[in-house]
């Protein structure tokens, strides 16, 4: 059984498409960012860094109980535990190159974006176009190398395509003030419509739909998610 802490954002949104698409046994576990459960002990003894996805594999190697955080490395481990979803095994190279290109560039540059056009005090308009420019190169990156291609590596659907589609299904707001976020890329808008057809993704984005996550912007909420702003508590 994979137990998956979870909360509905990008990251954890790959990670619930994965699951969906492969059938593999889980339980969610919510874990309200926006409260601080991020920060409490007994999920820093699941991720370190005090971030979500994360799982715990109750039948890891050796059949014993094994986590794993950072999305990338969960989608990793659990097609290499299905045997799913890894493409051809020439196309393994290619494979980590995308992933990783995702989760150390256009990952976290959209991420920024957002936060910088949604939450950052004003005054801040050079880090505002700063993230925005370097998401839409991302894009462009991306654009590019999708042209004529149904997938994001090799001729079938991988990890790959999933980590992509958990980023791009936020275009709206990485590309704030665009009436259609995807025009300037449409090998991406092709790309997505594809994939956001596929059944899975509608079970996916309905994974946590029952539990209520915190929703105000407060005080606690910033603290909680933004604690490097405020000074360490005496």
């Amino acid at each position: 059984m994979i137990r998956f802490y979870f909360h509905p954002t990008p990251n954890p949104a790959k990670v619930s498409l994965f699951l969906e698409e492969s059938g593999l046994p889980y339980e969610i576990v919510p874990v309200d960012t926006s409260k601080g459960e991020q920060h409490t002990p007994a999920f820093i003894k699941i991720n370190p860094n005090a971030k979500v996805p994360a799982i715990v594999d109750t039948d890891g190697p050796g059949g014993r109980e094994a986590r794993v955080f950072d999305s990338s490395a969960v989608l990793l481990y659990l097609a290499d535990k299905t045997g799913q979803f890894l493409g051809a095994p020439e196309d393994r190279p290619e494979l980590l190159s995308w992933l990783f290109f995702i989760a150390s560039g256009l990952g976290p540059f959209s991420g920024q974006a957002v936060h910088f056009q949604f939450a950052a005090p004003e005054g801040m308009d050079y880090a505002r176009n700063r993230y925005r420019r370097e998401a839409e190169r991302h894009y462009k990156v991306v654009d590019d190398h999708l042209a004529g291609r149904a997938f994001v590596v090799g001729s079938e659907y991988t990890i790959a395509d999933m980590s992509l589609w958990g980023w791009i299904d936020r275009a709206s707001r990485v590309m704030k003030g665009e009436s259609d976020p995807l025009a300037a890329y449409p090998n991406i808008a092709k790309w997505f419509a594809k994939i956001d057809a596929r059944p899975a993704v509608a079970r996916a984005r309905a994974v946590g739909s029952d539990h209520a996550f915190k929703q105000e912007r407060d005080e606690v909420a910033l603290r909680a998610l933004f604690p490097s702003n405020y000074p360490p508590a005496a």
